[in-house]
């Protein structure tokens, strides 16, 4: 632990030097690293060199009442106690130069250091109860700081002290110089994360009580209903905050967000509604879009994507998308003018799009240029599935010696794409009524990766089908071990069983649990 003596070769050496920094604290702290009391936000963790200009700015020196300030002497030891905290933060030591700081502020009752207490505790020794001590003396002393109100409120929400933040919190937002709007967006932020999701809510809802025409006071409750798991109060808030603003885009995109879960048709309506108002909507148009996709209304979904490319023609995304779904309905024309449109611009995913221009040469038969384009892509995320798509495509020509080459000889980065390529190679070889042959094959990668549990899987299946019926039992048997939420292995001996008219209780015990664990499947359903 460091003391007075300890220090005193750097005291006596430096003490002009120090003084002057001194000096700056008390005038200010206008040196100061960045600070916490922007925003009721918790601070993020970052370097100095890192932090970011709107946190500086957001704590840069109020004008000071000097008439308001202490009349404190900066006596050797105030200054030496000063040198400690200040060498602390700088050599790494946090903890310590926090805990100096706020000793100080306690002990001077001075905003200023009162301040740079708050920042040091609450951004570089994620100390959250010091600098809550440090906030509760700069607001204190400096009761007209709206920065010190802000950090104090901040701080407590940050430490789920809820009920200690209300008060402080309903003088920020009835503040003549604050907007209520913009604190309850940042209110909403802050409380995004909060451990006690049901206290939270109960804090924005005291809040907003006082502002039932203001649009962001009703969403921040639905914000925090939907954390806390109220769908019903989320849903009434999200309506309600979209009735006070109609244009505002935030209040319906939650609003369908929450109506999807119970009706994707009323989520649609309310979208498509919406953008009748405001088509210059963005946000909105791209939500309507995704989620006619999942309705797989895939003509209504291209064209909005199209009128989002209207927007933006240089939209290499919306472009990516109008060829996918033009793929989908099969208007290969469009989705190969997209697509070599998408090669030609500085789309980050090439390779993607080549793989997707070999699909549409598939799909006119056009099989040489398919291999073309799979052909091309490089050895990057697309990679093995252009080499599969590759080897189904010379199996197709009638050639399964040359596939199987190309896909023992593709370049696996890692085992699990080795795999792929093997589960590939098995695919044409039952494909071509050959199962024996896929059989042996998939056993000898098991030998190597014995507990894989895709192989594992497909081995038992190509047993079935060489009618070793042992064999499949017993590699379902392990699957199951390994991975017991497998709902195909599962679903796959129950029916084995039941097809030979064995063990009928355990058949439906195994079928049940595959419902139970994959009740949206329809491989298992059916």
């Amino acid at each position: 632990m460091l003391g007075p003596h300890s220090l005193l070769p750097i005291r006596v050496a430096a003490l002009r030097l120090f003084a002057a920094m001194a000096f700056a604290v008390f005038a200010g702290c206008a040196a100061a690293p960045p600070q916490p009391a922007a925003a009721v936000e918790e601070p993020q963790e970052e370097s100095d060199a890192d932090a970011p200009a709107s946190e500086a700015q957001a704590l840069a020196p109020e004008p000071v009442d000097r008439s308001a300030l202490p009349n404190q002497e900066l006596t050797e030891n105030l200054l030496y106690e000063f040198l400690l905290a200040e060498i602390a933060v700088q050599r790494g030591n946090a903890a310590l130069s926090a805990q100096a700081y706020v000793d100080l502020a306690k002990r001077t009752r001075d905003p200023r250091i009162a301040r740079r207490a708050t920042e040091v505790a609450a951004l570089y020794a994620r100390m959250n109860n010091a600098a809550i001590d440090a906030a509760t003396v700069w607001h204190e002393t400096e009761p007209g700081s709206t920065r010190a109100l802000e950090a104090l409120a901040g701080l407590l929400v940050a430490a789920g002290r809820y009920d200690e933040a209300l008060p402080n919190l309903k003088k920020l937002l009835t503040g003549s110089a604050n907007d209520p709007a913009n604190g309850f967006t940042q209110l909403t932020r802050t409380l995004a994360n909060a451990q006690d999701k049901q206290a939270a809510l109960k804090l924005v809802r005291s809040l907003a009580a006082d502002y039932p025409k203001l649009a962001e006071a009703h969403f921040a409750v639905a914000r925090a209903a939907v954390n806390a798991g109220d769908e019903r109060v989320a849903l009434e808030e999200a309506r309600k905050a979209g009735q006070l603003r109609p244009d505002w885009e935030a209040a319906v995109l939650l609003e369908a967000q929450l109506l999807q879960k119970a009706s994707a048709d009323q989520a649609a309506a309310l979208l498509g509604g919406y953008l009748k108002k405001y088509p210059a909507a963005r946000e909105t148009r791209l939500a309507y879009a995704r989620l006619l996709v999942a309705q797989k209304r895939f003509g209504e979904a291209r064209a909005e994507f199209q009128k989002l490319m209207a927007g933006v023609p240089d939209s290499t995304d919306a472009a990516f998308a109008v060829a996918l779904l033009s793929l989908q309905l099969k208007d290969y024309d469009a989705a190969e003018k997209y697509l070599r449109s998408l090669i030609e611009s500085p789309y980050r995913d090439k390779d993607g799009v080549r793989l997707y221009l070999g699909q549409v040469a598939e799909e006119r038969k056009n099989l040489p240029e398919a291999l073309r384009w799979y052909g091309e892509v490089g050895e990057g995320e697309q990679y093995v599935q252009a080499q599969i798509r590759y080897g189904q495509v010379l199996a197709r020509q009638g050639k399964l010696d040359e596939a199987r080459v190309r896909l023992q000889q593709a370049a696996a980065k890692n085992s699990q794409q080795r795999v792929q390529l093997i589960l590939a190679e098995a695919q044409l070889l039952r494909d071509a009524n050959q199962p024996k042959t896929a059989f042996d094959l998939v056993g000898q990668a098991l030998d190597r990766v014995p507990n894989n549990p895709e192989l594992l899987y497909d081995y038992a299946m190509l047993a079935e089908k060489i009618e070793r019926v042992d064999i499949l039992e017993a590699s379902l048997r392990k699957l199951i071990a390994i991975r017991p939420e497998h709902a195909h292995a599962y679903n796959a001996l129950g029916y084995s069983l039941a097809d030979r008219n064995q063990r009928l209780p355990e058949a439906r015990e195994l079928i049940e649990k595959a419902l139970q664990l994959a009740p949206d499947d329809s491989f298992i359903i059916d």
